[in-house]
């Protein structure tokens, strides 16, 4: 098998499937292992990969492994498949608050892990993840892990001291985001809207401004400017917003998320 999972909810499922629309691997290749009868077969139902309720037989079939189960149960996964792991194994971990020397004691012996952090928006193929390397991952390692790793969406390298900021900027910020489209799509309905309309508004107008940052390359700032005529309707809502403390909340919320991170 090129591909294990230990673990196989929502994030495993935007991964594989994105993986295998991209026609990386095919779902033969894959295997997931999940205690969960549920989740093993969905994830066979939905994805044709083969599936196992022992995660040690994921871990002895496959080239990389992704483990995919919830942080606080990645010491109990662990201590299960230390023993199957074999040191040419590559290993990539999605586990906020997990760092890897904490990773590596964890095995307890040398091994090759990614530490990684996507965002939920995998599940569309628009994730953003970022990678941290150990030492003993090759270049040409790395290069594979991230071509797998852009099949859901877009990543890059990150030094490990930032993965907290990753935490909130993008692995939290969806959540963010919804509660932005949800208010936005409240205040629309109040103003008379249909709400399934309210919410197609609202959601287009933010996926379009975050494309136009991507796509321009133009500071946010300037591309808010361009929106803001002079005694406007635009320039009046944002003085309202910063009024209320709008950027400060933001800012203050992202500060906290980072530091809970950071105990997990």
């Amino acid at each position: 098998m090129k591909l294990g999972f230990i673990g196989t909810g929502n994030m495993a499922g935007a991964i594989m499937g994105g993986i295998i629309r991209k026609g990386m691997i095919p779902p033969e290749e894959i295997i997931g292992a999940d205690i969960m009868e549920e989740g093993r077969e969905r994830a066979r139902r939905e994805h044709g990969i083969q599936v196992t309720a022992d995660n040690c037989e994921a871990a002895e079939k496959s080239e990389v492994l992704i483990l995919s189960v919830k942080p606080q149960f990645y010491a109990q996964a662990i201590a299960e498949i230390r023993d199957c792991i074999r040191e040419e194994q590559l290993i990539i971990t999605i586990a906020p608050g997990k760092t890897l020397a904490w990773l590596e004691e964890q095995f307890g012996k040398p091994v090759k892990i990614i530490r990684t952090m996507p965002n939920t928006p995998a599940l569309v193929g628009e994730g953003m993840t970022a990678a941290c390397p150990n030492s003993r991952v090759t270049e040409e390692e790395k290069k594979y892990a991230l071509e797998l790793l852009g099949a859901f969406g877009k990543v890059e390298i990150v030094p490990e001291h930032l993965i907290d900021a990753v935490v909130a900027v993008s692995g939290s910020s969806p959540a963010y985001v919804f509660m932005f489209i949800e208010a936005m799509a409240d205040a629309a309905v109040a103003e008379g809207m249909p709400r399934q309309q309210a919410y197609q508004f609202a959601a287009q107008a933010v996926y379009g401004s975050a494309k136009m940052i991507l796509e321009t390359g133009k500071h946010p700032g300037e591309l808010k400017d361009m929106v803001c005529s002079p005694a406007g309707t635009t320039i009046e809502a944002v003085r309202v917003l910063e009024e209320r403390g709008f950027r400060s909340a933001v800012i203050e919320a992202m500060k906290t998320c980072a530091e809970i991170s950071k105990k997990l």
